[in-house]
């Protein structure tokens, strides 16, 4: 039992937060087990061979990924006392594995070089105070509306996640993207069991028990193994299998066997080899893409959790911001430099958010738990995502439930705010909401004549965002594509 006053209590300020140690720990395994499939996903995501031929290695991304996710998360909790967890970011590793498979000249190391070179050129504006500078300068109604945004986003994630909604491969393009469950119809016994963890958690939320979400996950996690042991569902994706539309969307439920941690690929990235390799424009285009894509994919989720968790102030300031920002930055260096790409926020922190958790004790114990994670895999392969989704679907409703503060009669706000979070799910990415939204707000707010109201970081940062939408174009113009 936590005393009041006492030195841990102040330190991360658990009872002013409105918490207790309880919650903490409960909101510490909650994250824990809705981002925990990372350590799985992102070796599959880093599996593909460079021009070299050479992989990463399955084991060794997933060994690295939970070690570094484990540390960085230990850090924001100790140092930036904060319930936001670190691992690495989806997005940037995607962009990375297909950026390595289209490139002939470039290898992991290379591209790993640049992730951390991104990391390297955000702490020095995190440290410079610019990075901070531009969090104050959005308008209130734009930062409510990535609260929204984020709901929306870390809600679609699950539906997706259990395949209650999923895309359509359609090469005709003549039907919507996505669709209930499989060809119309929910089918399988996983996405049951995303329905009834789905019914428990919204009863016990709204009944208001302790420790509803996780409950939620764990019964659903039960349910889930019986059902495996019982039915042998397996995944709906295996190696040199066909697509099992009624498998388990990625983990099936397993107890798995002991293994020694492989952590041989941590310093392996080469900062400057893609300058080498592909030529001085062609890299600096790839390094600002990343560099753009952590900058606000980090404070767009941070603001989300904030507000969510009840910690920004009467002003809209978020509590030691700084060392919130450094941390990510370090991710970006520190995943990069481990070859498991850049690690950043988690949006399914806010699945302990849910769960109570106001401080950084919650983050202690998630990193914690990939330590462990590290070297016994089975609590990682014994939930899958049909357990945690439900769990995201509820945290995103009360994270939505913001949108009432926007102010809707003002346009200038109103169409930026609903760009802004109707292309984070739609795009599957935070930055390319935040960035719909700023330069919508920048042109509006010019064309109602009000450029005073302005501030002068957002034109800045709109004119970033214009390019960050034409890298494409300006690729194309230059022939790398």
């Amino acid at each position: 039992m936590l005393k009041q006053g006492s030195a841990l209590d102040r330190y991360f300020k658990i009872s002013e937060r409105g918490s207790n140690l309880s919650r903490e720990i409960r909101g510490g395994f909650a994250t824990f087990f809705a981002m925990s499939y990372i350590v799985v996903l992102n070796p599959l995501i880093l599996a593909g061979p460079d021009s070299s031929g050479n992989t990463l290695g399955f084991g060794a991304v997933a060994a690295v990924t939970a070690f570094v996710a484990g540390i960085l998360t230990i850090l924001m909790g100790a140092w930036a006392k904060h319930p936001f967890a670190l691992a690495t970011g989806l997005g940037v590793n995607a962009f990375a594995a297909v950026t390595v498979a289209t490139n002939p000249g470039l290898t992991w190391p290379d591209m790993m070089g640049l992730v951390v070179l991104s990391g390297v050129t955000m702490l020095i504006l995190v440290l410079t105070g610019f990075r901070t500078a531009v969090f104050k300068a959005v308008p209130d109604g734009l930062k409510t509306a990535i609260v929204v945004g984020i709901g929306l986003f870390i809600a679609l994630i699950g539906l997706v996640n259990a395949g209650f909604v999923r895309r359509i491969p359609d090469a005709a393009n003549t039907t919507v993207p996505v669709g209930l469950g499989f060809d119309g119809k929910l089918l399988g016994w996983p996405t049951a069991v995303f329905v009834f963890g789905l019914i428990l958690t919204i009863a016990l939320v709204v009944r208001k028990v302790k420790g509803a979400i996780l409950i939620g996950i764990i019964a659903s996690t039960i349910l889930s193994v019986i059902l495996e042991l019982t039915l042998h569902i397996g995944p709906s994706v295996q190696k040199d299998a066909p697509f099992n539309p009624q498998g388990w969307s990625l983990v099936a439920p397993r107890f798995t066997e002991w293994s020694a941690p492989d952590l041989s690929l941590i310093g392996k990235a080469n900062p400057f080899g893609a300058f080498e390799h592909l030529g001085v424009v062609a890299a600096a285009l790839l390094a600002f893409v990343i560099l753009l894509s952590i900058f606000f994919d980090a404070m767009g989720t941070m603001v989300g959790l904030a507000n969510e968790a009840g910690t920004v102030d009467k002003d809209g300031n978020i509590p030691d911001v700084d060392r919130v920002l450094q941390i990510d930055a370090l991710g970006a260096i520190v995943g990069g430099g481990a070859s498991v790409s850049s690690n950043q926020i988690f949006v399914e922190s806010g699945a302990g958010i849910g769960e109570g958790a106001r401080t950084g004790v919650a983050s202690i114990v998630t990193g914690l738990l990939f330590l462990v994670a590290m070297f016994f895999t089975p609590l990682i392969n014994l939930v899958p995502f049909e357990a945690v989704a439900p769990a995201l679907v509820v945290v995103g409703f009360m994270m939505v439930s913001q949108v009432g503060k926007i102010d809707w009669q003002d346009w200038g706000i109103a169409i930026p705010a609903f760009l802004t979070f109707i292309l984070m799910p739609f795009t599957y990415s935070i930055a390319n909401g935040l960035g719909a939204g700023f330069i919508a707000y920048v042109l509006i707010r010019t064309v109602q004549g009000r450029v005073k109201d302005i501030h002068p970081l957002m034109w800045a940062v709109a004119a970033a965002f214009v390019l960050f939408f034409a890298v494409g174009t300006i690729e194309a113009a230059l022939g790398m594509r």
